[in-house]
């Protein structure tokens, strides 16, 4: 209806500007009078108006100029109305494929144009789109789930609807869906609800055990050990519980409060509070604070966990008698903070999980020594809250260096 309203119009601009030129040529020239004036009459007749006189004329004309200006006026403002559209429907995160009542395909909005470029994956999002528009036609709806593995990996969702007025169909629509992050992020909570499981499940079964035997253990000094084991086992619940809650605390302060900080006391708090545990291993950890101090702007308690975690991993992973360098330094208007030990350090293949939730370098190394998988998981999110990164530098059994890089805004630069 809408497009044979505009036809309309069109129509009429047309006619009202060649029936102006002839009437032009008409008051200019003799030849052809009676001819023209005949055809007038009938235009006047239909308008209803008498053009025996010029006042009649003179209508005719008004007429025409009116219905020329009306024409042109339902053009133009068509013409924004669909620009308009085009542009607000460029702006959608979904892609937007239009179809008329031939079949033909008379609209992509960008993100259409994107998904369904010249490479492989997206010819293959192009053919599913094309099939199912098909099945919309005979079916009225159709939608599908593809896989395409990139790179990058993506995961589309594409989902057609036939367009009709009630009496007929005018046409199909696609929608295309570009699910990825979200399939992503259901993929991580499945893990870390499997991850969480399974690393309670394996010390809260060594608890029931050793409780157990200790019931019936008649021994006082066997009893002694089972008891330093369930005690050993407690501490090891304990402190996922509490990597847990940090973590869950620190992802939630996406914006953490914001105030001048001294990297030195977060430094010098973190090594404190890590102390006992380098001792009971002979480590020594040497602090190189910056000189002089430097701030940067951040929350104090999520600053001492990050560095805490990286020194707590310095500790677990270097031998014993080794040294763990502390160190603070401003570099191109960045707050470096880095860690160095002479451990283990990390295989090649495992440097871009290592900041994965409960991924262990070496599984039977970290249960031994009660790690939880979570220390490095935390250093990211700090990090992220405060507009900052982590590096990470190690060389199998030559020991490893990360370094917590935050931004030192200019107005508080030493």
């Amino acid at each position: 209806m809408v497009k044979q309203h505009y036809l309309y119009w069109y129509i009429a601009a047309g006619v009202a500007a060649v029936l102006l030129i002839v009437i032009a040529a008409w008051l200019g020239r003799r030849s052809g009078r009676r001819g023209l004036q005949q055809r007038l009459t009938s235009l006047a007749s239909r308008l209803g108006v008498d053009v025996t006189n010029e006042k009649g004329v003179e209508l005719v004309l008004n007429q025409l100029e009116q219905i020329t200006g009306e024409a042109a006026e339902a053009v133009a403002e068509s013409s924004a109305g669909a620009i308009r559209l085009r542009r607000a429907l460029d702006t959608l995160p979904q892609g937007v494929i239009v179809c008329d009542e031939n079949g033909e395909m008379v609209f992509r909005n960008a993100r259409a144009m994107a998904l369904m470029g010249s490479r492989h994956g997206d010819a293959l999002a192009t053919q599913a789109v094309t099939e199912l528009l098909e099945n919309a036609w005979h079916d009225g709806s159709a939608e599908r789930t593809l896989d395409l593995y990139g790179p990058p990996r993506q995961t589309l969702n594409v989902s057609t609807r036939l367009i009709d007025d009630g009496r007929r169909p005018l046409g199909v629509i696609a929608i295309i869906d570009d699910i990825s992050e979200r399939r992503r992020l259901e993929e991580i909570r499945r893990d870390f609800v499997a991850n969480v499981s399974h690393e309670l499940k394996t010390p809260m079964g060594a608890l029931g055990l050793l409780a157990e035997t200790l019931t019936v253990e008649p021994d006082p000094e066997i009893g002694q050990r089972l008891a330093s084991r369930i005690h050993t086992e407690a501490f090891r619940v304990s402190r996922i519980i509490d990597d847990l809650l940090d973590l869950t605390r620190i992802e939630s302060e996406e914006a953490p409060p914001r105030e001048p900080i001294y990297i030195n006391l977060v430094m010098a708090e973190a090594v404190e509070r890590v102390q006992s545990a380098a001792e009971q291993r002979k480590i020594t950890i040497e602090l190189h604070e910056p000189d002089p101090p430097v701030h940067v702007l951040g929350d104090r308690r999520q600053l001492v966990s990050a560095i805490h975690s990286l020194l707590e991993n310095a500790v677990t992973f270097s031998y014993e008698n080794g040294i763990i360098r502390v160190t603070g330094s401003q570099v191109d208007g960045e707050v470096h903070l880095s860690v160095a030990d002479a451990g283990v350090g990390i295989p090649a293949r495992d440097l871009e999980r290592i900041f994965e939730r409960f991924y262990r370098v070496d599984h039977g190394r970290s249960r031994e020594t009660g790690g939880t998988g979570l220390g490095l998981s935390i250093v990211r999110h700090v990090a992220s809250n405060h507009q900052g990164r982590v590096e990470v530098a190690s060389r199998e059994g030559e020991g490893s260096t990360f370094t917590l890089i935050l931004p030192n805004p200019p107005e508080y630069l030493s």
